[in-house]
């Protein structure tokens, strides 16, 4: 699970299994597998770096 922040302030967690894609537009906008759009606070970078960090506390890695 990853924490991210709607553009409100309101923090929630996304399951990162469920993230398609991530594109800036300027806004940071997460896809789900679901087809839905989440748009958060955080930049690219940043969600990225959450996710890897995520992944390496289960010791695990998407793909393998």
């Amino acid at each position: 699970m990853v924490k991210v922040t709607r553009l409100n302030g309101q923090q929630f967690v996304v399951n990162a299994d469920l993230i398609k894609f991530i594109e800036t537009a300027p806004d940071t906008i997460v896809t789900l597998t679901t087809g839905e759009k989440l748009v958060v606070r955080e930049n690219m970078d940043e969600l990225v770096g959450r996710i890897v960090e995520y992944y390496r506390s289960l010791r695990i890695f998407p793909g393998s």
